[in-house]
């Protein structure tokens, strides 16, 4: 952007799309948590490694939904930031969770052969 040029402004219809799909994914992150946190398959140490990239994942697209509520969010510079930050979120709560289901699996497997 040129120096006197207006700044790009995004339209609030386009915002509250964004926002809207924001608020879904946050909820379904959280969701995860929560129930994998009551899952009946016992916590081993090694699931931090799936829960570091979940909550850091989940706090990032917190954040995004922090910037994308604030009026601020219209100008284009601050509503292609917190679009970054939440893909980044995302992309780290589903690593998280494909790491969580993974060890899940191994671990109800582990339980499997022993049974048998």
């Amino acid at each position: 952007m040129k120096q006197g040029e207006p700044e790009e402004r995004v339209e609030a219809i386009f915002r509250n799309g964004t926002l809207t799909v924001v608020g879904i994914l946050l909820a379904f992150s959280l969701g995860f948590v929560s129930h994998w946190a009551g899952n009946p398959v016992p916590w081993q140490l090694y699931d931090g490694f799936a829960l570091a990239p979940i909550l850091l994942g989940i706090g990032l697209q917190v954040r995004s939904l922090a910037l994308l509520l604030g009026h601020d969010c219209l100008r284009r510079p601050v509503f292609d930031r917190a679009n970054r930050i939440f893909l980044r979120g995302l992309l780290l709560t589903s690593a998280g969770v494909a790491l969580a289901v993974t060890f899940d699996y191994l671990e109800v497997a582990k339980v499997g052969r022993l049974l048998n």
